[in-house]
């Protein structure tokens, strides 16, 4: 019942970053000096997760190579003398980490891009990461989340109190509270508006789920956007196995929009151990 195999839906079109997006996939943008694909995938190694499973489209092949093996790259760092590049290069893809391609002909939802994963994970237990949501915690949030599994055995959603405004965005879950952290979720509605939100409670890009969860988006129609939506597997899941609802203990930054983009770019550089202190002395000379 460990969680060793993670999905990663990279299949998007990245159009809310057009022009930059039109030849480079959104996912390999860069915070800082890591594409948030990185982030993703390191923060689901530290959890325990050695099985990457990319759910990708046409044009996506930069992912693949970033964590692919350079042969002519790490053998001019050697040349070079530059062991500390050639270990930040080699340490992109650890020798027990495995990746795996497939790719979703269609963009027809997250659940759709789940289901593309669907054989390789088996009747395994497994976790979703979204790229778009770069998440930082003194503890990964998805080491976080392995942790509760460990312990309840069910299917947990990260989630996050959001503005009422802004639940149209999220899928939005309302529940019984087992602690402060833990709700026991009964209900789950893909972005309602404010009035008929059954909380403001919405779930962020973290998932970790049981292989029940592919029978239940196999029988859904089609929902919001005509897209086959993973909120809706979820919400047959409920009739038939407990989900249990997490607030996470981190940052959030919503990568998929420009503005939290900057934001990430600009926090993890503030806190980045080698250009902080100098990009922080800059950010103080302008007249803001």
């Amino acid at each position: 019942m460990k969680v060793t195999k993670a999905i990663f839906p990279v299949a998007g079109l990245g159009t809310r970053f057009l022009p930059v997006t039109k030849a480079q996939p959104k996912e390999m943008l860069p915070v800082v000096d890591k594409p948030l694909i990185q982030y993703a995938v390191e923060e689901a190694y530290a959890a325990g997760v050695r099985q990457m499973i990319f759910v990708t489209g046409r044009h996506k092949r930069p992912i693949e190579d970033h964590f692919d093996m350079t042969f002519e790259l790490e053998v001019a760092l050697e040349k070079s003398g530059q062991r500390e590049l050639l270990e930040v290069v080699r340490n992109v893809k650890p020798d027990d980490m495995e990746c795996i391609y497939v790719r979703q002909a269609q963009a027809l939802g997250l659940g759709h891009a789940v289901m593309c994963g669907q054989r390789l994970v088996g009747n395994d237990p497994f976790a979703v990461l979204l790229a778009d949501d770069l998440m930082v915690g003194t503890k990964p949030v998805l080491a976080q989340m392995v942790e509760l599994f460990s312990e309840w055995r069910v299917s947990i959603l990260a989630v996050q109190e959001v503005p009422a405004e802004h639940t149209c965005r999220y899928g939005i879950v309302a529940g019984t509270p087992i602690s402060d952290q833990l709700l026991d979720v009964n209900r789950i509605v893909e972005k309602p508006a404010p009035e008929v939100a059954p909380s403001r409670l919405g779930v962020a890009g973290r998932y970790i789920l049981t292989p029940g969860i592919f029978n239940e988006i196999a029988s859904q129609p089609r929902g919001v956007g005509g897209e086959i939506q993973l909120t809706d597997g979820i919400a047959g899941l409920l009739r038939r196995e407990k989900v249990l609802a997490y607030r996470y203990q981190g940052r959030r930054y919503d990568c998929g929009s420009k503005e939290g983009f900057l934001q990430a770019n600009v926090e993890l550089a503030l806190a980045h151990p080698q250009i902080g202190p100098g990009f922080r002395d800059y950010l103080r000379t302008l007249d803001i």
